[in-house]
């Protein structure tokens, strides 16, 4: 919401972190690394204010001099957190947070929608009535940035693949509290050609947890290719990305709801839920997740229910937010406002997290000049047709076992003083060493790879990317590879040149197999 003090000189914007959080382990990164200043507790409770601004009303604020807006947190009131003010209710409707002495301590109360004014007042008619709709400036965030969704995609290394993000709030009831191993059997059992995988955390699970053990409590899944959302900005990126949403019963899901993403539970239920609020009402209707491999029909059912109507009864004045706030704000602290435009910051552009995974199990069919493949954690228990293996990336046992090895080439310019295998040199010496590979490729470029088979030979192999609609789309060059490798050892008599259709995921490429030109023999990689 501070975009509506910009371009006002008269602002000046200090943060301080009050004591008493179980959460509050790395709480002030994110504002030293955006460069804001911060006041200890104790000097913020010793000044006097023009303007104190909290989204959550927990803790001793009224010890705060000045005037005191609470602003909206997460989508609504959805969630009551066991053992934490009266029973049933979640704190923004709390008379036990609200009031100090029997009076509201905010001056403003500002809220989403008209809905959760009605509820403020069945429960606390003293803070009703100093609150006000203002809309939710978070969701006019993710909403002023749909237009880069292309780019936050890219980043993410999504091509066309279908990105599902599961989320997961904080608490015993979360989706990571109760299904631990969820992401790691979507991203480990699911084609890696045809879904990726995201995963986006509360930030008290990252504080409770810590990045450190996260990794280790991920690692299956970090290994498979999943990427984990930072906890400040790019959570919500990643909703903005996303094809489909796997969720508990966090705000994250109404969010995702009023961008019209599908939406699938994963809550396995309990007392935390509030019974009739958007969120109870969405997760009753959105398909539910059993298992990883009922994602495909969990994600049919999710793209025919219409999700934004959920979201409507959680946010009101779409678009609107800033403009209502600076209104509320200045008026608290007797200013006109400034004579610019107030707009939502577009989210800055993800930083893929993922690991590529360096080893395979493929499957894979070939009818005649046709070969469908399709690739999967190598930990997987089904029959496969080979283990594919990155050199040298994958590990040693991977690389022991793998009948296909493949190695990309390096974009770094030569050392004054090195050695650089050619794309000739480097497959005939895998060969020699590795008596279990019959395949090993150079992938030079994203559409052109030297291949060595060990009836074949060498072989060049160029992939035509698959045009639709003025857009260039192109696959895993290492999946064409275990194609092309598939089609080498179910073909006894053939003669280059030869054009062959290769299926991975979502895209079928034209390939064509001719013999090794010199160029791609004396690539260096």
């Amino acid at each position: 919401m501070l975009p509506v003090f910009e371009g006002d000189e008269r602002i000046a914007v200090r943060f301080t972190l009050m004591p008493g959080s179980a959460f509050d382990v790395d709480a002030l990164s994110a504002l030293e690394q955006s460069g804001a200043r911060t006041v200890a507790w104790e000097e913020a409770c010793g000044g006097e204010h023009d303007l104190i601004l909290t989204a959550s009303p927990k803790g001793a604020l009224q010890v705060l001099s000045g005037p005191r807006a609470l602003l909206p947190h997460g989508a609504g009131f959805n969630k009551a957190v066991n053992g934490d003010g009266s029973p049933c209710l979640p704190s923004g409707l709390d008379p036990h947070y609200l009031l100090a002495d029997g009076e509201p301590w905010a001056d403003l109360h500002a809220l989403a929608h008209d809905d959760q004014l009605v509820r403020l007042a069945q429960h606390c008619p003293q803070a009703a009535a100093r609150a006000t709709v203002v809309g939710d400036p978070t969701l006019d965030r993710l909403l002023a940035s749909l237009n880069h969704r292309d780019s936050f995609r890219d980043s993410l290394e999504t091509g066309e693949r279908r990105l599902v993000v599961l989320t997961s709030t904080w608490g015993p009831e979360s989706l990571l509290a109760r299904r631990p191993r969820l992401p790691g059997g979507l991203a480990g059992e699911l084609p890696h050609d045809t879904y990726q995988f995201a995963l986006v955390l509360h930030p008290n699970e990252y504080s409770r947890t810590g990045s450190f053990d996260l990794a280790r409590h991920l690692a299956p899944a970090l290994s498979a290719g999943l990427t984990v959302a930072g906890p400040h900005e790019e959570w919500a990126a990643l909703l903005v990305a996303a094809d489909a949403v796997i969720t508990d019963h966090g705000s994250t899901a109404l969010y995702a709801a009023a961008l019209g993403r599908p939406v699938i539970s994963a809550y396995d239920g309990g007392d935390e839920l509030i019974p009739e609020s958007p969120l109870a009402q969405l997760l009753a209707k959105a398909p539910r997740l059993n298992a990883p491999a009922d994602l495909p029909d969990a994600l049919l059912a999710a793209e025919s229910l219409d999700t934004r109507g959920f979201a409507d009864a959680a946010f009101a004045l779409r678009g609107q937010a800033l403009e209502h706030l600076r209104r509320e704000l200045y008026a608290l602290l007797g200013l006109r406002p400034r004579a610019v435009p107030v707009a939502p910051h577009p989210l800055p552009r993800p930083v893929s997290t993922a690991r590529r995974p360096a080893a395979f199990a493929v499957r894979a069919e070939v009818s005649g000049h046709r070969i469908r493949v399709a690739r999967f954690a190598p930990y997987i228990s089904e029959s496969v047709h080979h283990l594919a293996a990155e050199y040298p990336e994958a590990g040693q046992r991977h690389i022991q076992s793998a009948a296909v090895l493949w190695r990309r080439a390096s974009a770094a310019s030569p050392t004054s003083h090195g050695s650089t295998w050619t794309a000739a040199g480097w497959t005939a010496r895998i060969l020699d060493e590795a008596p279990g590979c019959r395949t090993a490729a150079a992938v030079l470029t994203p559409t052109r790879c030297l291949v060595r088979h060990r009836a074949a030979g060498p072989l060049s192999v160029r992939i035509e990317p698959h045009r639709v609609t003025g857009r260039v789309l192109r696959p895993d060059p290492a999946a064409v590879v275990s194609a092309v490798h598939a089609w080498l050892g179910s073909t006894a008599r053939w003669a280059a040149p030869v054009s062959l259709v290769c299926d991975t995921g979502p895209l079928a490429v034209r390939v064509h197999l001719t013999q090794a030109d010199a160029a791609d023999l004396d690539y260096e990689l």
